[in-house]
């Protein structure tokens, strides 16, 4: 932002975890900007007590602070939405940041409109994946709020800097944060993910204290736990039998998962930006719940809808990934996911083993499934074996002729 922009600042809400480089930032507005800065701090199940951000904020002279507990909303509205689609990311990530961005815009825009700030504010670096996320979430939804992202505009560029700022301005600085921290981690109900320092060489293997949310598969119990999830349209709602709400459901689930060591995903990226980065992520529940949902599928989903949904998850992956939650090609596929889930209802039965998620059963009122017709046994007319003889030399015609023209 130019200076000429500063003038048109009076109140930013910033998305505030109350950790030293969010205090920075909040205290950087201020004197840089001389605004009025709101806090906004979103519990979303990152299993960290959050009334010292509070305290932080007061201390450090806030007036409006915001802690919001986004957790049912965040896995009904957006964990949810996007399990129905199986998305995965390259193959194997299951979106646990990229997911959490939207929710955490749509509620900064909410709040600048209820305080009548003129912008928000956000701690992403200029390097990741989460300032395009942030800020194309939040033009979708107001296309002339203003941004600002203090990484791409301050001087303060290393640790030490940080360190000196906020003891010139009575920030505390925790003892631990006084070193190079060893690597940086984001955390919500979905995931967690660690990037940075100790992780940076893809050859390394990572430390075992990098892991926080699950055991890890060598010290999981030697017996397996057996589980049952049901579905309705697509989502989980009861587990072993018992309805649950969406973030109750998806807490037990990650408690299954963490005790059994399932969800451990060591992967080098593609970055929006452009370059490659390495991430450790644990997603246990959400390992757990992708597995169940596929078996679930191959009960209830005719072949053309799962063959052409799987086609489309890529792409629909990727825009999450992107930052393109809120636009009208994932409101697209969305709908169109959302349609073929209509009879995707029934029960999943698996066995939770030393990082292995196996399906034993799967039962539906909505199944597509026919013994009759798979049977070994006399079919009884079900299926006329003879009929495969001309459904394959039509098959094969084209072959045929190609062949024929090759030999």
């Amino acid at each position: 932002m130019t200076a000429h922009d500063k003038k048109d600042i009076n109140k930013v809400v910033l998305a505030y975890s109350g950790g030293l480089d969010t205090s920075i930032i909040l205290k950087w507005l201020k004197t840089e900007y001389d605004a009025e800065v709101v806090t906004f701090t979103a519990d979303l199940g990152q299993g960290e007590e959050l009334e010292p951000a509070r305290k932080t904020a007061e201390m450090l002279g806030i007036k409006e602070i915001y802690i919001d507990d986004l957790r049912e909303e965040f896995i009904s509205d957006f964990v949810f939405p996007m399990f129905r689609a199986n998305a995965v990311y390259e193959g194997v990530y299951l979106l646990g940041t990229s997911i959490a961005r939207p929710l955490i815009s749509k509620r900064l825009i909410e709040i600048a409109h209820e305080t009548g700030a003129d912008a928000i504010a956000h701690g992403a670096t200029g390097k990741g994946n989460d300032q395009i996320r942030f800020e194309l979430a939040a033009y979708a939804l107001d296309p002339n709020i203003k941004v600002i992202a203090p990484w791409r505009e301050w001087n303060l560029k290393s640790r030490t800097d940080l360190i000196d700022f906020a003891e010139k301005h009575q920030i505390p600085v925790p003892k631990d944060k006084r070193g190079e921290s060893p690597f940086s981690v984001d955390a919500n109900m979905l995931h967690s993910s660690s990037e940075g320092k100790v992780l940076e060489d893809p050859w390394v293997e990572a430390p075992d204290y990098v892991f926080q949310r699950t055991v890890s598969p060598e010290n999981a119990p030697d017996v397996s736990t057996e589980i049952e999830i049901s579905f309705k349209k697509g989502d989980a709602m009861a587990l072993n039998g018992k309805e649950m709400s969406a973030a109750t459901l998806f807490a037990a689930l990650n408690d299954l998962g963490r005790d059994n060591g399932i969800g451990r995903l060591d992967l080098v990226e593609n970055r929006f930006v452009g370059m490659k980065s390495r991430g450790i992520y644990e997603t246990p529940g959400g390992t757990i719940l992708l597995t169940a949902h596929r078996a679930m599928e191959s009960l209830t989903l005719d072949r053309g809808a799962a063959h052409l949904k799987d086609e489309l998850m890529p792409r629909y992956a990727e825009l999450i990934y992107n930052g393109f939650w809120f636009s009208p090609e994932r409101e697209m596929l969305q709908a169109a996911i959302d349609h073929c889930q209509e009879h995707v209802e029934g029960t999943v039965r698996l066995k939770l083993y030393k990082g292995n998620v196996i399906v034993t059963g799967r039962t539906s009122p909505k199944s597509l499934y026919s013994e009759d017709l798979v049977t070994f046994e006399d079919d009884h007319g079900a299926y006329n074996q003879e009929d495969a003889h001309g459904f394959i030399k039509l098959n094969a015609l084209r072959l045929r002729t190609l062949a024929a023209r090759d030999r």
